[in-house]
Formats: structure tokens, sequence, C-alpha cells
């Protein structure tokens, strides 16, 4: 039953007939996990939590960065180099007291991604990479939850639901993944700040609608959204063989094109031993200027025609804000240096190096 605390805070949900007293308890009822906590994590949790679902789990392993704060709307300047997960479920249990929120600051992975999922009735996907996209595809058709998908990409976004009552999957849509070289993300290419909130929003929206049972869930069918035409498009898809997930990959970074077996060494090692290495920043220009830790500055979009100015004669790091552009760096370094070892500095730079070196 609700409190009459809880029927004044709802009382708008309650006085529609299609939703009522009947779905504000299935919503308390309904335990949700949110894969991510940033740019569409951050709309989802709002949303999710004011609607009164009962049981919130966040997971995602990073800190507030202060990139971050031009669309990741529930942090502030005081929270940079806070974990998200800890931040997010304090300011939104201010937000509603009778929300549950399970916490993990942990990364979604193979060896955690079934157990987790089991302990909820829908999984909604906030995520910013191929890798924990398909992961959480596999482990929802696995462990047979519904799936709520949204992705962003510089003006667009898409929605989609996959696994609702024996719908098609993300891998009915996406057989193969792109490969690395020709799947940048925001840290790359950018995002229009307001776009993680409206694909944020429909995502909420599309759970809130498969716990009480309202409207037309966007089972096999794609939602694409451009804001700066406006236009939306509602492509459908079929469900195809590939929705048949009997277990999980055994490395999501290898499926997708990854090599996980790339050296990579740690902020301490380096700079315990930097006189062995050349180094090499894939930043931008305005990031290399807040810091580095030394090295050749090349950004990444530029290294394909300045690669030439690289230094061979020892193995080289290549360093970016969290890996990941340094990791793209590599694989295009890889064709035009066979013979120069190639290490990436893991999880990127650090915050504390954000000062002139």
């Amino acid at each position: 039953m609700l409190s009459k605390e809880e029927q004044i805070q709802y009382s708008r949900h309650i006085l529609l007939n299609e939703l009522g007293l009947e779905g504000q308890l299935r919503l308390k009822q309904a335990k949700v996990l949110v894969i991510g906590a940033g740019g569409l994590g951050c709309p989802i949790l709002q949303y999710l939590t004011a609607a009164g679902v009962g049981t919130l789990g966040i997971i995602d392993d990073d800190v507030v960065d202060q990139t971050n704060l031009q669309r990741q709307v529930l942090y502030t300047v005081d929270d940079v180099g806070k974990a998200k997960v800890e931040i997010a479920a304090k300011r939104l249990s201010k937000l509603n007291p009778f929300v549950q929120f399970q916490v993990f600051k942990d990364k979604l992975t193979i060896k955690n991604a079934l157990s987790l999922f089991k302990a909820f009735d829908i999984i909604v996907d906030g995520s910013d990479n191929f890798q924990t996209r398909y992961l959480c595809n596999d482990a929802a058709v696995i462990t047979n939850k519904p799936l709520v998908y949204g992705s962003i990409f510089k003006f667009e976004g898409q929605v989609s639901v996959f696994n609702f009552n024996g719908s098609g999957t993300y891998r009915c849509l996406y057989p193969t993944p792109p490969k690395p070289k020709e799947s940048p993300n925001c840290s790359d290419v950018g995002v229009m700040g307001v776009l993680p909130g409206i694909i944020g929003s429909l995502q909420a929206n599309e759970v809130i609608k498969i716990i009480c049972g309202l409207g037309d869930v966007l089972a096999n069918k794609l939602v694409v959204f451009d804001v700066l035409s406006m236009r939306q498009l509602i492509l459908s898809f079929s469900k195809t063989d590939e929705s048949k997930i009997l277990k999980l990959e055994e490395d999501y970074n290898f499926f997708c094109g990854i090599d996980s077996a790339d050296q990579i060494i740690s902020i301490d090692e380096l700079l315990k031993n930097k006189s062995d290495f050349n180094l090499l920043d894939v930043r931008e220009t305005w990031e290399r200027e807040q810091g580095h830790i030394g090295g050749l500055h090349i950004p990444l979009n530029q290294l394909q025609d300045r690669y030439h100015e690289i230094s061979t004669n020892k193995p080289l790091v290549v360093y970016c804000k969290s890996g990941i552009r340094s990791k793209k760096a590599i694989l295009f370094l890889r064709d035009v240096f066979a013979n120069t070892t190639l290490i990436n500095l893991r999880n990127g730079l650090p915050i504390k190096f954000l000062i002139k070196y």
C-alpha cells in the first residue's frame, strides 16, 4: 500500500485513469537496474526516482569529471573526482525518500552481469560503448529480462526495447559490432548537451510503460531522434536467430575488435620508469593545457598526418583522458610501426595530473 505521504507525492500519477493507484503500486514494487550514471543515466535515474520506482540499482565505476557537467545534470563542480554512483544516490534520495537505492561501484563484467540482472525486473542500458551494450543484451536474454536501450552520437539518439515478451534483441538489430576505428564516442567527437536528457527521458518513459502496462512498448522498433532537425523516425526490425544467446562471450573486448592482450601500464609504474619510454599524448590541445605527464602531443584526429614525428627508439606509451582514444591511436600505429612496442596507459591520465606538469 501507499502511505499518505506517498499518495501526496504521486498524486499527479494517481489522477491519471490509465495509471492510477494500481499503476503507482506497480512502480513501488518494481526493481530496475540502470547501467551507467553518466549522460543517459542521469535523466533515466531522475525520472524513475521521481516516478516512484521502488528499488533502483545503479552500477558505474566512474568518477565525476568536469567535462561531464555539460550534460550530466545530477552533478556539480563540487562533485568532481567523486564516485558517480554515490553522488547520484545521495542526490536522488533527496528527490524521493520513498525509493531504495542499491549502489554498485563496479564495472559491469561477465563475472557480475548475470547475478546482478537476476535481482532486478528491468534493465536499462545507459552505457557508452559497444562492449557493454552487447554484454547487457546477452545477460538480459539469458536472465529473461526486458532491456531498455538508448545511445547517443553528436546530435542523434536511439531508443528501443529488447527481449520484451519474446521480442527481438540488440543482436537482431546489430548482429556484428563496428570496428573500433569506426565507433567514436563523445570524448572523441562531442555531443549536444541536451541530447542525453531527451534520450534518457524516453528510456525512462519506456520503463514506466512496461511496469504499468501502458501504451505501445518499443519492442521490435527503433526510435531515431535528431535534435537539429527535430525529426523522429520509428524503424521496425524483426526477431532473428541472433536473439538466441546461450552464454556470455568469453571476452567482449575481443568480440568488438579490441585486443585485450594489448600491453598496458599503470600511471605509477610509468612514472617510476619514465626514462625507459617515449610518451605520446593524443588528447585535444585544451586538455593538454590543463596538465600532462610530458611526451609528444598529437591530437588523435591529427595522428594520421603527423605520425612520422613520433620517435621509435623506445617503447611508446600512448595516453589520453580515459584510455579509449589512446587505444584507437595504438590500433592505427600498429600498421605504421610494426616493430615498435606500443603500450596503453591504463584508465588514462588521473585527475590529479590536470595541472601544469
